[in-house]
């Protein structure tokens, strides 16, 4: 265990810039734009009863007031989808290098002569994109959502809206980050494909980690919907591409399994307002009922499987 520990400090240490810095950049330059277009924009908006009011000129109160603090409650954490978006983009490149880089840099040599196993060095980078990123990432986004919140609230003060004494005793307020951080396992299950084949490429590529790992799937597709038109070989191409290719390209994009579920996940909601967080929290871990999510995590341990062969295999590039 503390083997585990001290290798995923090594791959943070290595790695702080993409990891940490790059969503703690993005996510400052978001609360700044936010920012700017709360203190220093137009006021905001919202509709009541088909008309439109600016809290510039007028107090919310009464049931328009319990709506905004209703919204604002539950939907508060959307300011940081830009973040959880560059999560998918920071766990793909980062699998893709993670066993090529120290094979290409000969520094292989070096850590093969630690007593360490090839099993608990591929499982600690394993550990550290499907764990450690995204608590990092849901951390730098809950933060961002606060700090664009809080300053919304502020603007709503500023004219005559305190929203904060109902905000601070809305359930939502400290649901909402609680539910996200629920949704790990899942996100874990459904993105360990799209990990095991980048890292099992990883592993076997010598060069052009990133045509091998997206060409050779795309190719394959390309080939059966060809083999599939011209020649007829009654091949289903298009669930090829559904249920394989999608499964290990796209697989790290949080809530890439809604789509993936489409025909099974109901996300119903009542008439004019938003899908509820809980609604979402749910039909997440329902997708762990079917069948295919459990394929594909037998996939992506047999090519985590793989590339541990493969490192034990390769000492040297």
């Amino acid at each position: 265990m503390k083997t585990m520990k001290w290798l995923i400090k090594r791959e943070l240490w290595e790695h702080k810039g993409m990891l940490f810095w790059a969503p703690a950049v993005i996510a400052g330059l978001i609360a700044a734009l936010a920012l700017t277009g709360i203190f220093l924009g137009h006021n905001a908006n919202f509709s009541d009863d088909g008309q439109t009011m600016s809290i510039g000129t007028v107090t919310v109160e009464g049931a328009m007031r319990a709506r905004i603090v209703e919204t604002a409650s539950q939907a508060y954490m959307l300011s940081s989808l830009p973040i959880m978006m560059v999560l998918s983009f920071l766990v793909f490149f980062y699998c893709l290098g993670a066993l090529n880089d120290e094979r290409r840099d000969r520094s292989l040599l070096f850590w093969k002569s630690l007593p360490v196993s090839d099993l608990t060095t591929v499982m600690s980078k394993v550990a550290l994109a499907l764990v450690v990123a995204p608590l990092i990432t849901v951390a730098i986004g809950t933060v961002l959502s606060l700090v664009i919140l809080l300053a919304g609230c502020l603007a709503m003060l500023v004219h005559g809206t305190n929203l904060f004494g109902a905000l601070l005793v809305a359930p939502d307020l400290y649901l909402t980050p609680l539910r996200l951080l629920g949704l790990l396992p899942v996100y874990i299950l459904w993105a360990l494909p799209t990990v095991g084949w980048l890292l099992m490429v990883s592993s076997m590529a010598r060069s052009k980690v990133f045509l091998w790992a997206v060409g050779t799937p795309l190719v394959t597709s390309l080939l059966l919907m060809w083999a599939e038109k011209a020649l007829h070989f009654g091949f289903n191409a298009g669930w090829f591409v559904t249920r394989v290719v999608d499964r290990i390209l796209l697989g790290v994009i949080p809530g890439s399994w809604i789509i993936f579920e489409a025909d099974t996940v109901s996300l119903r909601h009542e008439a004019n307002k938003l899908a509820l967080p809980d609604t979402i929290f749910s039909a997440s871990w329902g997708t762990l009922s079917g069948v295919s999510v459990w394929i594909g995590v037998a996939a992506g341990v047999a090519m985590i499987a793989a590339a541990v062969w493969m490192r034990r295999r390769r000492e040297e590039g």
